[in-house]
This record gives structure tokens, C-alpha cells and sequence, in this order.
């Protein structure tokens, strides 16, 4: 049977870059919230070991598809720990809306959901521990998908506190460009010594996006459409973009702006939650 999985978008309410570590990654200060949009991944187990992505993505090969990856590394993990049988699969789809190189955690959040919703169905029982800690090495931003609640994070973005900021709505706009991170992380005008602050202070001051400023310079259509939306509400970057945002207090307002967005941004109206839609399912 054909069961149906959430793999939400997020954002970076603030992203602060405090150093540069010796490996060439960046230690960060992030706010993650999740919004109740995002793609939707359709799973169905099968027994004899084959994991089949249905609708393969233009240009990857499957091998190293986020979603191939995250099955084969869930059974590594399971046979590791002897919780999984060997003769497990699935036939897995997705249906895409959340853009490539958009800052909104879409491939990230694709390998989490996999992870989430293979460890139910094949019944591995893995703890949320053990499938945060292999997802790490999908990437930074995939333990908070598998965690499913908003989260300060530190580190390269793997030490996570949660938290619950306020539930806004969001406008989120698509400038129609992709942005690479390491086009971002290797500028050498990023600003990497922004000071340590506690949780406590940077949930009081004003949120900004250090990344947001090497956007604007390498990007013009990420400009462009951030120049537009401050006209209308506090606005700013996600992640290392290209996906820029402005926040609303209540769905009418952000619809509002959003049909007076120009025709060459494509956008939508979500709202901020701090429980994803992914950690509901699994609780419901």
C-alpha cells in the first residue's frame, strides 16, 4: 500500500556566521521553523531489497539522489544494530514543489522524511537519536527535519535547542535563480566573526541573515525581489537563499502582497510551525 509522507519547508528566522573551522566549514548561530508546505514523498514497501526512486530528478543520477541515499543508509544502520531484515525496500515518489538551491531545505528534508517513514513502515525502531545521528551525515540541516521541532542551532548546525517562536505567516518568494552554498560559504567578503550571543539575546534583537548580503551582491533577481517585498513587511533571506521571505501577522495580509507580487517571482503563503507537519504524522 501506497502511504503518503510531508516533507516540509523551512526557514532561517536568523542566520549568524561566528567563525570559520579548520575543516573549512562555518560555525553558525541559526533559528529554524518549519512551514506547513513543503513536498510530499509517496512510499511503499517493498521485500525484496530493491529501493526504486519512481520519478528520478533530471541530471542525478539515483545513486546519489538524498532519498536513495537516506533508505540505503537507514538499512546499513538498522542491519548494524540488528533491527532490520535484509530483504527490505520501497518504491518511493516524490511530488516537488519546494526548489533546488531555494535555501528551504528541500533535499534535506527529503532525506529526513525517508528516514522517518522507512524506520515506521519497515519497523526498525530506531530512536529519534539514532536517525538524527545518521542523518548527519546527509547533511548539517537533516537532523532538525528528522527531529521535527523548531530549534536553535549552533555548530555547523547540528546542536539543536528547541524552541517556539512566534507561528507568523510567511510570503516566501522564488527569485527564479538557484544558489549553490558553497557559492555563498566561499565569497571571501562573507562576514564570518559575527559575536556568539545566547538564545535569550538573539530572540530580542531585530533577525537578519548574514549570508543575505553576498546574495544580494552575486545575485541581482535576489535583490530585486528582496527591494520589492521590504516595501510591504520585514523581509530577508533564508539559508544561503535563493528563497527570500516576509513575515505577516495573520494568512489575509500575506495573501494581500502576494497578489501583487510581479509576474517574473513565483511565491506562496504558508505559515511558520513549530511542530513539522512530518512530527504530526508520526504523532497522530
Amino acid at each position: 500500500m501506497m502511504t503518503h509522507w510531508p516533507s516540509p519547508a523551512k526557514l532561517n528566522l536568523f542566520l549568524y556566521i561566528t567563525g570559520r573551522r579548520p575543516d573549512g566549514y562555518h560555525n553558525l548561530q541559526t533559528l529554524f521553523q518549519f512551514l506547513d508546505y513543503g513536498d510530499t514523498l509517496s512510499i511503499e514497501p517493498r521485500t525484496d531489497g530493491i529501493i526504486r526512486l519512481l520519478n528520478p530528478v533530471a541530471g542525478v543520477a539515483d545513486e546519489d539522489n538524498l532519498i536513495v541515499r537516506a533508505a540505503r543508509l537507514l538499512i546499513a544502520t538498522a542491519q548494524a544494530k540488528g533491527r532490520q531484515p535484509a530483504r527490505y525496500g520501497a518504491d518511493i515518489a516524490i511530488e516537488k514543489r519546494l526548489p533546488m538551491g531555494g535555501g528551504l531545505g528541500g533535499g534535506s528534508s527529503n532525506a529526513a522524511t525517508t528516514l522517518v517513514a522507512l524506520n515506521h513502515l519497515w519497523q526498525c525502531g530506531l530512536s529519534e537519536d539514532e536517525l538524527a545521528e545518521s542523518g548527519l551525515k546527509l547533511g548539517a540541516d537533516v537532523p532538525v527535519f528528522v527531529r521535527g521541532r523548531a530549534a536553535f542551532a549552533e555548530g555547523v548546525g547540528e546542536r539543536l535547542t528547541p524552541v517556539e517562536p512566534a507561528e507568523k505567516w510567511y510570503l516566501v518568494l522564488h527569485p527564479g535563480v538557484s544558489i549553490a552554498t558553497p557559492a555563498i560559504f566561499n565569497d571571501p567578503q562573507l562576514p564570518r566573526n559575527t559575536p556568539v550571543r545566547s538564545i535569550e539575546t538573539l530572540l530580542n534583537c531585530e533577525f537578519s541573515n548574514d549570508c543575505e548580503v553576498i546574495a544580494r551582491k552575486r545575485f541581482r533577481k535576489v535583490d530585486e525581489a528582496l527591494v520589492w517585498l521590504l516595501e510591504y513587511a520585514p523581509s530577508r533571506l533564508t539559508g544561503t537563499g535563493a528563497c527570500v521571505f516576509a513575515e505577516f501577522d495573520t494568512e489575509l495580509a500575506a495573501r494581500q502582497v502576494l497578489e501583487q507580487v510581479p509576474a517574473e517571482l513565483q511565491g506562496f503563503v504558508a505559515q511558520g510551525v513549530n511542530l513539522s507537519p512530518l512530527a504530526q504524522k508520526i504523532a497522530g
